[in-house]
């Protein structure tokens, strides 16, 4: 495996390329100063994992990264941040597949390209594939919550053009007004116009309704699906603090996104879990890895290497919505199983409320 380091101190990268090749000596790794320096895509030591530093020369780690994405689309991408940058993480993950502290550790890289190539290897096998083409017709992108991410990160954006886009769809948008006007965000002053719901909701809350409204929008089981969908991300986003707590809410919200395939094309749940499709599913949409692997994995967390992240967030949530037990083994493996009661007692608060 050919890994190129772009930017960053050279020596500590060459320590770090010593570690890698004690764990696989067939994991080469590369320094170079600038984009320009990295070998080709049609060339011998044409990169499999890209790793770039939060600064390469004048530039930004992250637009660095996007150019190489259209030079090297197979391979796997990896953005260093400094632990104290501020940052949006859903759009760092629209460039890269995993982000890392800075500086570069060899157990946590080993880590996220090990957790890549596994959720890669999952949703390409053959098998997966040719049960999702039984299928038939799969569920449409979120169009409007992907227009209205987009607009989001757009600092020239108003809460007038907000609204617009919110808007487009009558029902998302009544369901922005009802939830405004909620006894946990009215404040006693009722609210009939949508921009100044948007402003109410904040943001992420608005996101994440956008986003139920238009993925759980059919069939007999939707609101249920939908209601629950929401429990499960108001809590996974509650178990994980700062920028991390979005990706959390927005996995969570997705957790259950597979049981929208109808079990009428055969998908044999033993063999092809609703976790795995659902997976496959948002993979087609092209959102980011994280959300892509808590959805795959949230069933079976102890699959993904590393720390509690958003993975074990929506485990837990998922669970406790659902009146089961979270495995109590991987949340020992992950030094959070003292946290367990807090969480329940989150979730039975939330159930009672609701």
């Amino acid at each position: 495996m050919q890994i190129v380091v772009v930017g960053g101190d050279a020596g500590h990268v060459a320590g770090v390329g010593r570690e890698l090749l004690e764990h696989d000596p067939g994991w080469q790794l590369q320094h170079v100063a600038n984009a320009d320096d990295v070998p080709p895509a049609d060339g011998d030591r044409a990169p499999d994992v890209l790793v770039c530093a939060s600064r390469v020369g004048a530039s930004g780690g992250l637009a660095v990264l996007a150019g190489l994405r259209k030079r090297h689309p197979g391979a796997v991408r990896i953005l260093l941040l400094a632990p104290d940058a501020e940052h949006d993480l859903l759009e760092a993950l629209t460039v890269s597949h995993r982000i890392l502290n800075e500086p570069l550790d060899s157990l946590a890289l080993i880590d996220a390209i090990e957790s890549v190539v596994e959720l890669r290897e999952l949703l390409h096998d053959p098998a997966l594939k040719h049960a999702i083409e039984r299928v038939g017709t799969l569920p449409a992108a979120p169009r409007q919550y992907l227009a209205l991410t987009a607009l989001l990160r757009d600092p020239d954006s108003t809460a007038a053009k907000i609204a617009e886009v919110v808007a487009q769809d009558p029902t998302v948008a009544a369901r922005v007004l009802r939830l405004s006007n909620s006894a946990y965000y009215s404040g006693g002053r009722e609210i009939t116009d949508l921009r100044s719901a948007v402003t109410r909701l904040g943001h992420n809350t608005l996101r994440q309704l956008v986003l139920a409204s238009e993925v759980f929008s059919a069939g007999a089981e939707a609101d249920e699906l939908r209601d629950r969908a929401l429990r499960i991300s108001q809590l996974a986003g509650k178990l994980l603090a700062g920028p991390s707590a979005d990706l959390a809410s927005t996995a969570g919200l997705l957790a259950e996104v597979g049981l929208l395939l109808p079990r009428s094309a055969g998908l044999d749940p033993a063999t092809t879990p609703y976790s795995t499709t659902g997976a496959y599913l948002l993979g087609l949409w092209g959102l980011p890895g994280p959300i892509v692997e808590a959805v795959a994995f949230h069933d079976r967390p102890a699959r993904v290497r590393g720390s509690f992240w958003v993975t074990g967030a929506v485990h837990v949530a998922a669970a406790l919505v659902n009146g089961r037990e979270p495995d109590q083994a991987y949340l020992a493996s992950v030094g959070q199983l003292d946290r367990l009661p807090r969480w329940r007692a989150m979730a039975e608060a939330a159930a009672d409320a609701s």
